[in-house]
């Protein structure tokens, strides 16, 4: 099959799923077909420890085998958080400074070696170690950034200290800002307010909680033993090829409720079907790797695959002409879910890379012209299909500071003013080859960071034709996902395009990506600006209003003046169902959702 190595969905599972055998008096068991759910990513995971992992394909993975503290409901609109491993709301002080929370008791975890045979349940001081953890400078975390924001007490102090060379972290340590107050209760101290705070305790991908023992046991291995407390478990991962997981048979009971809106009948509909039955419905998950979207496409009409997620732009005309089902899927019983999604797809400017980075007013200027230069709108009708709109900043549509009448330079398109701007600080042909070079008569080269995937190469061809018109020589540096994203983590890249999602419907999330204190975290390009550092610690701190919104929009416009983002387009996802999937329902921000989908094995291919 190439990409796929096709597995029978009519898997024989008398006790398979679970490791175990059955005896009866009466003979052996009827045999069961085993339900599998099974569909692909188009860049590969990284590992399965929160603390390390930054990229959504790796944060999908990890929010369905470990929990968070809420979770988001599953079918609410607007979006709402529930209690999830907690028993109930947070207790939070007037100040919101001081959030206190009650525990589920008899969570287990999933067995494990490290837990010498014995089951293991959840406790406060679980919590407490899995937050901390994003503050040992050993695991480099790359969440600490939202938690930083946050400023729990002590936390900082004990990081510093953990820094001081031959030190460690003192995980034992009793601190203020974060204790267990008892078995089943945990309480974070915050320096400062922090309204949202409890979006950081909703996302399992980036703040799951694990067990000390199987940290301790495994140690630098941790990315390859995930143990959670969550419905499924790793069962086999062949890397950036495909990874298996199965039920966890210590999961709790927990029955399907949700709260559709009433003018949403499909979701109405997913309520009634599931409403009260427990979960997980499905026996196994099973997720493939592949990079390019045709052999993806085509394993999903040859029913390799349930799903379709996130169907690929090249693919738009033929399967959703004018936004609409084609006739021939309609007639295939293949169903469709079509939302905007809550990201923005950017290139950004390395600010420390000698070329393009600087705050000076030639630096901003070559970053302008690189950005009026470039054609978005040709971006969303060409390689995207019409599957995106224009960005005017990094804030997307249906999260809170988003204005849909601010209007920027970002969505621009003029080469007159691009080239003027370069002329007239100097970028021009200084040694008659026909492209253009630096103030300084040094060559200008744009290096772009890139993947060796069809997608990736046809917006390289929209780049490279567009910084041509303009006279500016741009070459591709061409390597894997987890490759590239090493590198730009530790600011090895001039250039990359990517995409940035966030998991709360807020758009502080958007902020980070220009946040000072979040370089080699969210914020890829280092920038760092004093002025709109103040402004995003200061609407941090503030309950969501119009006072925060003007802050927020302020922000925004010094990302836009600046320039360390050239914002394109906010995606609109759309993703395409077997008859056979039951109750799948695209989530904005939720990633742990595997639990709430079924397949209906009567309807499988026979």
């Amino acid at each position: 099959m190439g990409y796929f190595e096709r597995c029978s969905r009519w898997t024989v599972a008398v006790s398979l799923l679970l490791g175990l055998t059955s005896v009866s008096n009466a003979g052996p068991e009827p045999a069961r077909t085993e339900k599998v759910f099974r569909y692909s990513f188009p860049i590969a995971e990284t590992g399965f420890d929160p603390v390390q992992i930054s990229d959504l394909y790796s944060r999908v993975l990890v929010a369905n085998m470990l929990d968070s503290l809420y979770e988001y409901d599953y079918l609410a609109r607007p979006l709402k958080i529930r209690p999830l491993l907690a028993a109930a709301m947070p207790e939070i002080s007037s100040d919101f400074k001081t959030w206190t929370i009650k525990l589920r008791q008899g969570v287990l975890f999933n067995d494990d070696a490290a837990f010498g045979g014995k089951k293991r349940e959840l406790t406060a001081d679980d919590v407490v170690y899995s937050y901390k953890r994003h503050y040992d400078p050993k695991n480099k975390s790359q969440n600490l950034y939202l938690l930083e924001g946050d400023k729990i007490l002590d936390l900082p102090e004990l990081k510093a200290a953990a820094g001081k060379p031959g030190a460690k972290f003192d995980y034992d340590k009793q601190v203020d800002g974060l204790r267990a107050l008892d078995r089943y209760t945990v309480q974070f101290k915050l320096a400062d307010a922090s309204p949202r705070f409890l979006f950081r305790l909703s996302d399992a991908g980036a703040f799951g909680i694990v067990a000390r023992e199987v940290v301790e046991k495994y140690g630098d291995k941790i990315m390859e033993h995930p143990v959670g407390t969550g419905p499924f478990k790793l069962a086999e991962w062949k890397r950036s090829s495909k990874i298996s997981f199965v039920r966890n048979p210590n999961f709790r009971e927990e029955l399907y409720d949700a709260e559709p809106p009433a003018d949403d009948p499909r979701s109405q509909a997913i309520y009634a079907q599931m409403k009260g039955k427990r979960m997980p419905f499905v026996d196994r998950v099973e997720v493939s790797i592949v990079e390019e979207s045709q052999p993806r496409w085509l394993s999903f009409l040859g029913n390799e695959f349930d799903l379709m997620e996130r169907l690929p732009s090249t693919f738009a005309y033929q399967a959703i002409p004018n936004n609409k089902l084609a006739p021939n899927l309609v007639k295939k019983g293949i169903t469709m879910d079509r939302v905007s999604a809550l990201d923005v797809t950017h290139t950004y400017f390395g600010m420390e890379n000698p070329i393009v980075g600087g705050y000076t007013p030639d630096k901003v200027a070559l970053r302008r012209a690189i950005a009026l230069a470039y054609n978005s709108d040709e971006e969303i009708r060409l390689p995207r299909k019409n599957q995106a709109v224009l960005s005017q900043g990094p804030i997307t549509p249906l999260t809170f500071g988003y204005d849909p009448k601010f209007k920027t330079e970002m969505s621009e398109f003029s080469r007159p003013k691009a080239m003027a701007l370069l002329d007239m600080y100097g970028y021009v042909d200084k040694d008659g080859d026909g492209w253009r070079d630096m103030p300084d008569g040094s060559p200008l080269v744009l290096e772009y960071a890139t993947s060796p995937d069809a997608s990736s190469r046809e917006l390289n061809e929209l780049w490279k034709k567009n910084m041509d018109a303009i006279k500016i020589k741009m070459e591709f540096k061409v390597a894997k996902w987890p490759e590239q994203l090493k590198l730009s983590r530790n600011g090895k890249l001039m250039m990359w395009g990517l995409g940035w999602s966030v998991t709360d419907p807020d758009g502080e999330g958007f902020l980070q990506l220009g946040n000072g204190a979040a370089k080699g975290g969210a914020n890829h390009s280092r920038f760092d600006l004093s002025e709109f550092n103040r402004l995003f610690n200061q609407q941090k701190a503030m309950p969501d209003g119009p006072e925060r919104f003007a802050i927020m929009k302020e922000a925004e416009k010094l990302m836009v003046a600046y320039m360390p983002y050239k914002t394109n387009t906010h995606r609109i996802n759309t993703d395409l169902m077997q008859p056979w999937l039951v109750g799948y329902r695209r989530h904005p921000t939720s990633r742990g959702t595997w639990k709430f989908v079924d397949i209906d094995l009567d309807k499988l291919p026979k």
